[in-house]
């Protein structure tokens, strides 16, 4: 695809509107379109000559706001006006204003530099190993001061239904992408704008930021259409782009691990999803980890998580050929062992028959080449598609109604207790495990945290201190659901239960759905966590007793001037610097029940 960027910004004119980028219309409705609205005699939904007839603003209305919503939630902003003037043959105005001039720093108040000056959060898990601690003199926080968290201010993300990544500073500044496809520098004390970049497609990875030989501070980032991306982070002014992936449902939902000047880029795909249609020929998309020169982003090797290309399978009862073996998508942040010189990631399920060796599996890969050199694969057989829980399955592309689909969606975290290196993972069935990474991951122990199952178990992120392994639940009922999956610390030397606290009772919340599906973060005493239905709280992380809570399910007040409100709370968890404490809030998709699109800052009063 073409791409015009939006060039990094300060000046009060240039925020006052977003570009639209060139893109590929016909590829953008031939991935995610055509199979309704290419003739289909079956679906109710309007044809190619319908939508023709139509202006570009009624089709833009339709995706943002209108029927088709829920289906453009993880479209880019960008990507839904090609849409809308492909289909329409027509051009759209300009981009409406999205950010008033007065939400950008001013001369005085933009202090901050790009540099890598601590105390920062880089990346998903705030350094290589993953275990998203934030150690106290980073933090600037201590269990004593959280019971006095009150809000500093609120950061609307223009046009999202979505928060955005998990915040990233440092020097200062915070850098922060969403799913519009908006790539913000914004000064960390504030929340005013220093610049902000529009790419290709909508941001879910967290920005790892690198230090470039020739001076300068690169931040790197991927987009849901598999584009890798380095950025000047003093301007936003992208240095490359590349590729990683050419199946069509691509995405590098998690962040990348850079280490001694490569980039180690995990791929991702929401093609199980298209399977709920009989007519779709799943599937053929296959999860890979690439490393990158971090420089040019020249590839320089790239491994797949299932060795053998797919072949055509069994017919389904539209006669369309199953295709396979597929999956064992990549969707965390890999662990980087320098000692070992290992690369560890986990993997999900297989999308089609016939199941394989590394889905549902924790692999060690070699740093140089990327040879898999270890591999712990533990739920066999799991073949998982949109397909599995209808009921009219369709058994050709799902053989078990019952698979799991239990990924390990979850980063390992590489750690040391007592001497003793231990790579410590969970996974959507909610147990978790430490694997001995001396001894091709054999299991050290392995403990049940909750209940699991597709959509729940520890679905993002766990954190783990020199002492504790604190575990979320995503699990939820819609029949009981006070009986959510709530919040639990292990033991790290022996995997023994600790404490394992329940959600208070929704009372009379109207929406509620108190599951912990976003990623948790601990400092010295205690332990963030956010809800489904957007709740946080703090717990410590010594008993598991709340020590604090906050309702994110509010409208905001917000530093740039944009309408933004709370709700769900996944993926990101939350970031803590320098005494302040960030949260995203937020989610429209796989399971939310409260969109939103506001980024939250927090100090002691």
């Amino acid at each position: 695809m073409t791409l015009r960027m939006a060039i990094g910004f300060v000046s009060a004119a240039v925020l006052l509107s977003a570009p639209v980028l060139a893109q590929e219309g016909p590829a953008l409705f031939n991935t995610y379109c055509a199979i309704c609205h290419e003739g289909n005699a079956n679906t109710q939904a309007p044809s190619r000559d319908v939508l023709g007839r139509m202006s570009p603003e009624q089709i833009l209305q339709a995706l943002e706001k209108g029927a088709m919503k829920g289906q453009a939630a993880e479209r880019s902003r960008a990507q839904r006006r090609a849409l809308a003037e492909y289909l329409s043959g027509k051009p759209l105005g300009n981009a409406p204003g999205l950010i008033s001039a007065s939400a950008s720093c001013s001369n005085a108040g933009a202090t901050t530099a790009a540099s890598l000056t601590v105390p920062m959060w880089n990346g998903w898990g705030a350094g290589p190993s993953n275990a998203r601690f934030q150690p106290a003199d980073a933090a600037g926080l201590t269990a004593g001061d959280v019971p006095r968290l009150k809000l500093k201010w609120a950061f609307g993300l223009p046009g999202a239904s979505s928060g955005g990544t998990q915040p990233v500073v440092a020097g200062g500044r915070m850098y922060v992408g969403d799913a519009e496809g908006d790539l913000f520098a914004l000064d960390a004390k504030s929340g005013c704008i220093l610049w902000r970049t529009e790419v290709e497609a909508g941001i879910r990875s967290a920005i790892v930021l690198g230090e470039r030989s020739g001076g300068g501070l690169t931040a790197y980032f991927g987009d849901q259409a598999a584009n890798m991306y380095a950025a000047d982070a003093a301007t936003g002014n992208i240095l490359w782009k590349v590729r990683v992936d050419d199946h069509p449902q691509a995405a590098i939902t998690a962040a990348s691990a850079l280490y001694a000047g490569r980039l180690y880029v995990p791929v991702s795909s929401r093609e199980e999803a298209k399977v709920a249609d009989p007519r779709y020929p799943c599937c053929v998309f296959r999860g890979s980890v690439l490393a990158l020169d971090a420089a040019t982003g020249k590839r320089i090797w790239k491994t797949y998580t299932i060795d053998e290309l797919p072949r055509p399978g069994a017919k389904n009862s539209a006669g369309i050929t199953i295709v396979g073996p597929s999956g064992a998508p990549v969707w965390n942040t890999p662990t980087v062992d320098p000692s070992r010189n290992v690369l560890y990631i986990g993997t999900g399920n297989n999308y089609s028959p016939p199941s394989t060796a590394n889905s549902d599996a924790v692999l060690a890969l070699d740093l140089a080449s990327g040879k898999i050199k270890w591999r712990r694969q533990q739920t066999e057989n799991d073949i998982w598609n949109g397909t599995c829980r209808r009921p009219d399955r369709e058994a050709a592309a799902c053989p078990d109604a019952e698979a799991p689909d239990v990924d390990f969606s979850v980063s390992p975290v590489l750690v040391n207790a007592g001497g003793r290196s231990m790579l410590v993972v969970g996974n959507k069935s909610g147990m978790v495990w430490a694997f001995d990474p001396d001894q091709q991951g054999k299991t050290i122990w392995q403990q049940q945290t909750g209940k699991g199952s597709s959509g729940g178990g520890i679905l993002w992120g766990l954190a783990v201190d020199s002492e504790r392994v604190y575990a979320p639940n995503g699990f939820f009922d819609a029949k009981t659901p006070d009986a959510s999956g709530g919040m639990a610390a292990l033991n790290l030397s022996d995997g023994r239960l600790l404490w394992s606290t329940p959600n208070p009772a929704c009372g009379d919340r109207k929406l509620c759905k108190p599951s912990h599906a976003a990623a948790v973060t601990a400092i010295p005493g205690a332990v963030f966590s956010g809800t489904m239905d957007g709740q946080f709280y703090a717990y410590a992380a010594d008993s598991g007793k709340i020590l604090w809570q906050f309702n994110s399910v509010q409208d905001f007040t917000t530093v740039n001037s944009i309408k933004a409100n709370g709700g769900s709370m996944s993926n990101a968890g939350a970031t803590v610097v320098g005494g302040m404490l960030y949260v995203q809030s937020g989610y429209s998709h796989h399971g939310a029940i409260i969109p939103g699109n506001v980024l939250l800052a927090f100090a002691p009063e």
